[in-house]
């Protein structure tokens, strides 16, 4: 087929998927006959579609399969298999190689060079199987990836595996340990953690599947997969981060936890690991904790107006209980921290009990709760009130003990702080309720309920205004009410795609919040064991902005999207 048929069944894929208008097909082939440019280079030129579009298009025409390189996992193995000068000459990047078909996967920004595919056959070895990328994608994958190369290391690891039996009874564990102190397996240990740092990642996912490990990433509250190595080495790079972490290398049949220091580039991180067995393997999962940054300021949380005055008026009283509720990972023991540096002076003692210490904070006495020992929150509560403390946190109140003596603690001139696993703030009381709390005692204990989750920013490297549909107008001017201002047009803000934020359109999180101080009348419903729906109506009436109102707010202001506050503030 030659190139102008081509780009026709191309143009006609592009208007079948709306992407261009019937109308501009027509104004496209009648310059491409009159000037004779090739019907791709007019698209591109005229912007009528992105480089991604059109190779969506391709990839439907070619029916090869098309693939966003932003999110895609590269194997070191396949790396190996092609030296960047090649993959720079073709515009290829090899992403995965499959040992037990002897086919690797590459994307091309021409899956139908078959030159190139025949030359890339005799060099590696390997079965081609083409992938359609954009070229941008292609080189920028080329410049990152190759720089992060673990090809020789894995190579070094896969010899020196080969060398050993796989299947390790316990008895082999000293020299098991012997293999992973080679250079090759701690050289791809910390690779793994230093892209994680460089990559503001929160955790790393390794995990063991039937023909591969694959490496995922947390970054922003979202995984993303980025490495892919080869099945044999599991156990080596498995028993590498148990021995930096003071696990037992020998036992993989109960899930083990330890912790390390890993230093690089000025930056030091404290990594908290989890081991699990799992089908194929121990999967491992490591949190990444900076020992560096300081913890932030409430207004750089997200709050501001109302409901940040609210806070600071309540965490400069003597007693009361002050809650944090929200899912795991919505940053509720990072609002905790904000509260406790912004009252911590030598004048008060501060006692905390968490599990983990997640972040040392100067002049705060921190303890880390151990209940194999028996040092549970609501032991440990209890040794606090023997320390004359004036302010305590406790990690989490998750039972009647640990409920009662928040109470106590409160009524007894103490200012507590805890977190809470509930969806919103109204939800707290009931929930209380729930563990026991006695209704009259909580309604003069409780001082203010938090309620929070986290989204991802916009990034502000590629940050672009876009007319907003009437139906999404709509939408916000029904939730924001009398908070939706008047002046506002009908602009609102999304990410493009950038290096800096790894083409994701977001760079960093902000909080949104819902914030209850518990007044009088809500206190009357609290003795009277009111719902929380009828205690929600009663915060709303009195000017409390909810959760999802924050985020419309804070979408109004150019901070980050509507796809963002209903992915994690949906109703």
């Amino acid at each position: 087929m030659d190139g102008s048929a081509q780009g026709n069944d191309i143009l006609a894929i592009l208007s079948q998927d709306n992407v261009i208008s019937s109308e501009m097909v027509k104004k496209v082939r009648l310059e491409s006959s009159s000037t004779g440019k090739a019907l791709k280079d007019i698209i591109l030129g005229h912007n009528l579609a992105s480089q991604e579009q059109l190779a969506q298009a391709e990839a439907k025409f070619f029916n090869v399969p098309f693939i966003p390189l932003s999110d895609a996992a590269v194997s070191p193995e396949a790396l190996g298999k092609i030296s960047r000068q090649v993959s720079e000459r073709y515009t290829i990047i090899p992403l995965e190689y499959n040992s037990k078909t002897n086919e690797l996967s590459v994307a091309m920004a021409n899956p139908i060079d078959l030159e190139a595919i025949e030359f890339l056959e005799r060099k590696s070895g390997a079965r081609i199987k083409p992938l359609i990328s954009t070229r941008d994608q292609i080189e920028k994958a080329i410049a990152t990836r190759y720089t992060q190369d673990l090809s020789s290391e894995v190579k070094s690891a896969l010899r020196e595996t080969d060398r050993t039996p796989q299947k390790i009874e316990p008895m082999d564990a000293l020299k098991m340990g012997q293999i992973v102190r080679e250079s090759s397996i701690a050289k791809i240990v910390s690779t793994v953690l230093e892209f994680a740092m460089k990559g503001r990642a929160s955790d790393i996912h390794i995990e063991p599947e039937e023909t591969k490990t694959r490496v995922r990433y947390r970054i922003d509250g979202i995984l993303h997969e980025k490495l892919v190595i080869p099945r044999q080495l599991h156990n080596a790079l498995v028993s590498r981060i148990k021995i930096l972490s003071g696990m037992k290398i020998d036992e993989k049949r109960i899930p083990q936890d330890g912790r390390f220091d890993f230093k690089a580039d000025s930056q030091e991180v404290d990594l908290r690991v989890s081991s699990l067995p799992s089908v194929f393997g121990e999967k491992i999962v490591m949190r990444l904790l900076k020992k560096s940054g300081g913890v932030p300021d409430l207004p750089e949380l997200g709050l501001r107006g109302l409901a940040l005055k609210h806070i600071q008026t309540e965490i400069q009283k003597p007693y009361g209980i002050i809650i944090v509720c929200g899912p795991t990972g919505s940053g509720k023991t990072t609002t905790l921290y904000s509260a406790i540096t912004r009252i911590n002076t030598s004048k008060v003692n501060i006692m905390t009990l968490e599990d983990p210490v997640e972040y040392q904070i100067v002049g705060v006495n921190q303890v880390q709760a151990n209940p194999s020992a028996g040092l549970t929150f609501a032991t440990g509560l209890r040794s606090f009130l023997r320390q004359d403390p004036d302010i305590i946190m406790v990690g989490e109140i998750r039972d009647a003990e640990t409920t009662e003596l928040a109470v106590q603690a409160s009524l007894t001139g103490h200012l507590v702080f805890s977190t809470l696993h509930t969806n919103d703030a109204a939800g707290a009381v009931p929930r209380l309720l729930d563990l026991g709390a006695e209704p009259f005692l909580l309604a003069s204990s409780l001082s203010c309920v938090i309620a929070q989750r986290v989204m991802r920013r916009i990034c502000p490297d590629c940050k672009q205004e876009y007319e907003a549909t009437p139906e999404v107008i709509e939408e916000l001017k029904g939730v924001l009410g009398k908070l939706f201002p008047t002046d506002k047009k009908n602009t609102l803000f999304k990410g493009g795609k950038c290096a800096k934020c790894n083409n994701t359109g977001y760079l960093g999180r902000i909080g949104i919040f819902e914030v209850m101080p518990v007044s009088e009348k809500l206190g009357r419903l609290t003795m009277e064991r009111s719902s929380s729906v009828d205690i929600q109506k009663q915060a709303i009436s009195e000017g409390m902005i909810t959760l999802r109102q924050d985020g419309y707010l804070k979408v109004l202001e150019g901070l980050s999207t509507m796809e963002e506050v209903l992915r994690v503030a949906q109703e």
